[in-house]
């Protein structure tokens, strides 16, 4: 089993935590979480690949064990995370890395790309959103009318996104055997969003999201023009990030490589095995 270290370092003046394994030297992976958790959603996948990749997984700011700041100390929109995510990458020295994304770690890579386009050496996107097919209407509608206007009504209507029956529902959705998701997954995250300011924090996140759409036609752009390797690994039940956001980047980079696993949003909690055994075999081709 691989040894993996949890560092933190200062980034603009903030601290980021991160989960660090593998052999210096090796192609760098680095992982990108989701809400509303943090690293800890890798924290079996990084041993599992530790061995072919040097593999780094921050928490986001606002996220896991990184610094918090109130909405009033830091601008939380995805700009600011992608720029802090570049910062710390910047700090230890990474300037070729591999890019596994899932759900707000899609935006954040997709703007990590446009910045630095020759940097990205593979995506593997695993249920994270590159296209506007696979936005699941009924999950996505709250948030596009806070984001277009954030009054307390629209607010109101999404704050049950921050409570525990929609965090836990996010593990188990599309889990054909719900017994297999281990509940400390949805505990260790609703501990972190139950800290004060936090609700004001995931709210600014999700009134910022519709601002990844509109770069979505620069990501097939950068897609069509790099042939960059792609691996889209979904779950297929997700009720999130329907399926055909996966299918979709067949559009742009007609080599890439979709597989649809028989499980929900938070994949690698039910299909860790087959996830590892895909990137492993993805990666062998090139």
């Amino acid at each position: 089993m691989a040894t993996v270290h949890h560092r933190v370092a200062t980034v603009n003046g903030l601290s980021m935590f991160y989960r660090e394994a593998g052999p210096v030297g090796a192609p760098v992976l680095l992982l990108l979480h989701g809400y509303p958790t943090s690293s800890h959603m890798f924290r079996h996948l990084i041993p599992a690949l530790a061995d072919e990749y040097h593999v780094i997984a921050p928490d986001h700011i606002g996220f896991g064990r990184s610094s918090a700041p109130s909405v009033d100390e830091f601008d939380y929109t995805f700009d600011s995370l992608a720029e802090m995510t570049a910062g710390l990458l910047a700090g230890l020295g990474v300037t070729k890395y591999t890019v596994y994304t899932q759900d707000y770690g899609a935006p954040i890579a997709w703007r990590l790309a446009l910045a630095d386009p020759g940097s990205i050496e593979g995506v593997i996107s695993q249920n994270g959103n590159a296209y506007e097919e696979g936005f699941v209407p009924d999950f996505w509608a709250p948030i596009w009318a806070y984001g277009a206007d954030p009054s307390p009504a629209n607010e109101l209507a999404l704050r049950p996104a921050l409570e525990r029956e929609a965090v836990e529902w996010q593990y188990k959705h599309g889990v054909p055997d719900v017994t297999t998701i281990d509940p400390d997954a949805w505990e260790h995250d609703l501990a972190l969003l139950d800290r004060p300011g936090m609700d004001r924090v995931q709210l600014a996140l999700f009134g910022d999201y519709h601002t990844n759409r509109t770069l979505y036609p620069a990501v097939h752009q950068w897609l069509r023009e790099s042939q960059v390797p792609v691996l889209a690994v979904w779950g297929r039940n997700d009720e999130i990030f329907g399926p055909d956001g996966a299918k979709a980047f067949l559009k742009d980079a007609s080599h890439a490589q979709v597989q649809l696993l028989d499980g929900g949003h938070f994949l690698l909690e039910s299909n860790l095995d087959e996830v590892a055994q895909l990137i492993r075999d993805w990666r062998a081709q090139f």
